[in-house]
Order: structure tokens, then sequence, then C-alpha cells
């Protein structure tokens, strides 16, 4: 990680679970960091567990990534007081749960699409353009699922994941597309997803929660985060494409 001392990291949903886990990580890497969130103060709290240089290096954006607007205005004061993006971890990420086939909430799944599709195009379009146009390396990084790859069965006692596979699969192939596009513009510019299992964070509904922790193994949020720096600390001729990680002895 070396190379990437004092460059700049855009997070979005930094203000817990992975976000907050992936904040962490950078700012120890030696890493600038922004961190997007709707729960600025969150972000914010992170500091307390910094060390001092860590503290100075840490920077919050009250940002909905649904909200393109809120999205322009982050880069647009990334680029005014840091100069630009060299990295980027899309993040955020919401869960609509109900049947799409019965009486589903229709404004959490389109919050939902909105977010985990929309959000990331929007952040990946921003970050990638800050690296073309100063020409430097980047690396673009998309948290993904497993329920990127394969809907997940939960069985009859648990509700449907509802909208949220779809949502995955989607940055499944817009993952291919960005390798393509980033080659197309003959950049320097990298992107990998990284596709864990079950994670113990809060995006998990309460009702799958109560049913799935005690009987589970769930990876940790800073699983994910040690996987995300890895794929970053890789030399830049090697295109990390997917990462896969679950946690050991998952039925999934």
């Amino acid at each position: 990680m070396e190379r990437w001392q004092n460059k700049v990291a855009v997070v979005s949903g930094a203000s817990a679970g992975i976000g907050a886990a992936c904040t962490r990580a950078l700012l120890t890497a030696g890493m600038v960091v922004i961190g997007l969130a709707r729960r600025q103060e969150r972000v914010e709290q992170l500091r307390d567990g910094l060390r001092a240089q860590e503290k100075k290096r840490l920077h919050s954006i009250k940002c909905d990534v649904k909200d393109e607007e809120q999205v322009l205005e982050a880069f647009d004061w990334i680029r005014r007081h840091l100069g630009g993006v060299d990295a980027l971890v899309s993040n955020a990420g919401i869960i609509a749960t109900g049947e799409l086939s019965g009486q589903a909430d229709s404004a959490a799944m389109r919050s939902t699409v909105e977010t985990n599709i929309m959000g990331t195009v929007y952040c990946v379009r921003e970050a990638f353009n800050s690296m073309r146009e100063r020409g430097t390396e980047g690396h673009v990084v998309i948290i993904n699922s497993v329920a990127g790859q394969q809907v997940p069965n939960l069985g009859p006692m648990l509700p449907s994941l509802n909208i949220y596979p779809a949502s995955k699969f989607a940055l499944r192939a817009m993952n291919e597309i960005y390798r393509q596009e980033f080659q197309r513009h003959k950049t320097l510019v990298r992107v990998s997803t990284i596709s864990p299992g079950m994670v113990d964070t809060d995006i998990l509904p309460q009702e799958i929660q109560g049913v799935v922790k005690p009987h589970m193994p769930m990876l940790s949020s800073t699983d994910v985060a040690d996987a995300v720096l890895w794929t970053i600390g890789t030399p830049s001729n090697v295109q990390v494409h997917n990462i896969t990680i679950k946690p050991q002895g998952e039925k999934f």
C-alpha cells in the first residue's frame, strides 16, 4: 500500500458496517479518506478510535448516493479541496423485504434499486472522470454480494430478499462494463468487486437477524475491509476482477 500513501479515497455508506470498517482500514494504510453517508455524524464519531494523524486525514460529507445532485456536490468539494479522487469504495446499499409477487412496498423497492444501482453509477462516474482527467492510477472497488452470483434460498420461514439480489446481479454486470470502458479510454484505472457472504451488519432486516445470527456463521466487516485493502494493494498490472469470501461453514 506504499504507493497509496496520502492518496485520496472515497467510501460511500461510510457510517456503519463495511463502509466504516473500510474507512478505518484505508486511514490506517495512510490514505486520505472521505466518508459519504446520510448519517454524517456517525462518520465523525469514527474519529474517537483514530490516531492523531489519521483524524487529520478523515473527512465526512453528508450524501445520499441515490440523489445525483448530492453526489455531484460531494465530488466537487473533493476536487476543490483535495484535488481529486484516487480510489473509490462503492459500498452504500440497502435491502427491501416483502415478496415481489405480493404486496411489497414499492417505495422501498425503488429506493433499493436507486441506492444499490444508480448510487453506484453516480459515484463510479464521478470518481472515474476525476482519475481519467488527471491521468493517474486509480482503483474502483464495488462491494457486491454472493447474492449477485446466486439468489440465496432462505426458506419459507424467512422473508424474501425482494429486489436486492437483482440489484447485486446488476453490479456484477456493471463490473465488466466498467472494466471494458476503462480500457477503452486507455486509462490506468482498475475496477474490482468484493462479493462477501453473510456479514454481521445492520443491513440485514431485523426479521432475518433474529433467526439467522444465532445459527449461522458470519463474516465481520473487517474481514471485508481486509479484502478491499489487499485488492487495492495488488500491483498495478494486476486486474482483480472479483473476490468471493464466505464465512467458514456457511451453507449457501
